[in-house]
């Protein structure tokens, strides 16, 4: 009972939403009118191209980053290793906002200390929020920073599973680590770099906190994202009829992008 009235229901009355015309109180059916606006809606393709750019450089590069910091992690050599990984995941656990916000402090055009870190290197400061180029960068920096602890101990679980004789008899036959690491390593854990790969890629599709909080989704709509799009129009405007059809078109996105992943990676099989 309570799946079908906190999952079921709202799934189903959303479904219903997108085919009407709903604002505060009032509904009139419309059809696919809301699909048809959405699609043709300029705005709703610049925000879709803004997280496409943002999601081909944060993705590959957190799991770069993640696959990295997780062979140091599970490095025999690693003393303190507890205290490593506590480190790593710590992003995570700080909240949303709260970082978001000391993001836009350390990042500030005038008064940030990257940009006075830059000036003592005689580099120009950088436009962070009034250049599109550089407010996407800000963005991305601050999404990896946030999520690559946490695909880090995703993919050192997966580390830890991969049996050491592997790794003895390609010591054994000559193999160098980084023979090692893209021979054993990568193969082993591509299933769960799929996972990651899958949840990273949907995150990034509903990114709305980041872009919200440092750039408001400017500047000139270059950090807008589909869910900010949605937002305005839902939450906003209370256009909900309009907001549940943009709803529906993200997740059959989301779908389609997932789809692809795993055909592509055979399903995540070595």
């Amino acid at each position: 009972m309570v799946f079908l009235i906190f999952m079921v229901y709202p799934i189903i009355e959303s479904l219903y939403l997108s085919f009407t015309s709903t604002q505060g109180t009032s509904s009139e059916w419309i059809g696919l009118e809301n699909f048809k606006n959405i699609l043709t809606d300029g705005l709703f393709w610049k925000s879709l191209s803004n997280v496409f750019i943002i999601l081909l450089v944060q993705v590959p590069l957190m799991l770069i980053l993640g696959t990295l910091l997780a062979v140091i992690l599970n490095s025999k050599f690693l003393k303190a290793k507890a205290l490593f990984r506590l480190m790593i995941f710590l992003p995570v656990l700080i909240d949303l906002v709260t970082y978001s916000i000391v993001f836009s402090i350390i990042f500030h055009e005038q008064y940030g200390i990257m940009n006075y870190l830059l000036g003592v290197l005689h580099i120009d400061p950088i436009q962070w929020f009034s250049d599109p180029f550089w407010s996407k960068v800000l963005i991305i920096i601050a999404v990896t920073w946030r999520w690559t602890g946490y695909n880090t101990i995703i993919l050192l679980a997966g580390l830890s599973a991969v049996d050491d004789s592997l790794y003895e008899s390609a010591e054994v036959d000559g193999a160098s680590k980084f023979t090692q690491f893209f021979k054993i390593t990568i193969p082993m854990l591509k299933p769960i770099l799929l996972f990651c790969g899958i949840l990273s890629t949907i995150g990034t599709i509903q990114l709305f906190t980041e872009p919200s909080l440092l750039t408001n989704g400017g500047p000139n709509n270059a950090t807008n994202t589909p869910v900010m799009y949605l937002y305005q129009f839902g939450f906003q405007s209370f256009q909900f009829g309009y907001a549940s059809a943009a709803a529906y078109i993200i997740t059959i996105i989301v779908g389609i992008i997932s789809f692809f992943q795993i055909k592509l990676s055979k399903g995540g099989e070595i």
